[in-house]
């Protein structure tokens, strides 16, 4: 996977400056300038390729793995300090300095390396163990960023439900989403292609509604990975939560401790409770089983059973909610 424009040209810009520092360090001390330039050159690339292979590696990370490190070092330097140096069988040895100092660099390396390498394996929450009274957590819910789902940008929803002030946020879409929906928008499948165009309408009309902070992100992910895979991890990796409509998706996010926001729960929870006489405006539109029965249906769906209403078929008229028979 190629790397972002940004980070092409960042390592541009440094093996063009090893080359030039080479030139001038082989000028201060008299050398030829082409190899200065040779010399510079094999240094930025060597570093280049280093910040190549470290593509995965984020700034969390390497957040982490530092505060690791010291914990590491420091526990190092307590085993150092604890006087096993001072033994007299070890003293007594002739070349007891130059022993001390490789179990001293050897204890360092091997407590440097193990402090890194348990960081890394470890949660956000298990650092508050090693920094009592100081926890990684969330500020607020309004201050997440909000991560886009393919099935949430081509549900074509979201535009009307931001407009209504009920979802606030900074909403965020994966580079390689935009990708899928390109790849969709191509596609020569007519239904394929319909649903690729409205997901890429989707996008520009967030872009165009005023108050919406929408943000690509250009993310440095493998795409060897399912798309849904990628999700949840950037996800976790943004802090962000999860805009989806796909409960399977949503099953594994949670999982992973993501927080969720779903469509399809919101619409359940959104649908009317109907008691015995309320009342409301309802379309006929069926025959029900008996002659006398009329059909209709709520906006979620539901169907309502009206009795005496077959004379009414193909009118709106008023309803009252009775008790279901025992």
């Amino acid at each position: 996977m190629s790397a972002p424009w940004s980070i092409r040209l960042a390592r541009t810009l440094f093996f063009t400056l090893a080359v030039l520092l080479g030139a001038a360090i082989a000028g201060g001390v008299k050398q030829p300038l082409w190899l200065g330039m040779l010399c510079g050159a094999a240094a930025g690339a060597f570093f280049v390729l280093v910040d190549a292979l470290l593509a995965k590696f984020s700034f969390r990370d390497f957040s982490f793995s530092t505060l690791g490190l010291m914990t590491g070092l420091f526990c190092a330097w307590l085993v150092t300090k604890i006087g096993i140096f001072e033994l007299p069988w070890f003293r007594s040895h002739e070349d007891s300095e130059a022993i001390r100092s490789i179990i001293e660099v050897g204890t360092y390396l091997v407590f440097g390396f193990l402090g890194i390498t348990l960081a890394l394996r470890s949660e956000r929450d298990q650092f508050s163990f090693i920094i009592p009274y100081v926890r990684f957590r969330r500020d607020a819910s309004e201050g997440e960023p909000m991560l886009l789902d393919t099935n949430i940008i081509i549900d074509g929803r979201l535009p009307g439900v931001f407009a209504t002030g009920f979802l606030t946020g900074n909403f965020v879409i994966p580079r390689f989403l935009l990708d899928e929906l390109q790849r969709l928008a191509d596609s020569r499948d007519e239904i394929k292609s319909a649903r690729g165009r409205r997901g890429l309408d989707c996008v520009q009309l967030l872009r165009e509604t005023r108050g919406v902070d929408l943000t690509v992100h250009e993310n440095g992910i493998h795409h060897d990975e399912p798309v849904d895979t990628l999700l949840v991890t950037l996800a976790r990796e943004l802090n962000a939560r999860l805009l989806t409509n796909d409960v399977n998706l949503g099953k594994v996010a949670q999982a992973r401790g993501v927080s969720v926001l779903n469509f399809n729960h919101l619409t359940a929870a959104l649908q009317p409770e109907l008691c015995p006489g309320d009342e409301l405006d309802l379309a006929l539109v069926k025959p029900g089983k008996e002659r006398h029965q009329a059909l209709g249906y709520l906006p979620n769906g539901t169907m309502i059973v009206v009795n005496h209403g077959a004379q009414f078929l193909g009118e709106t008229v008023a309803v009252s909610a009775s008790a279901p028979a025992s």
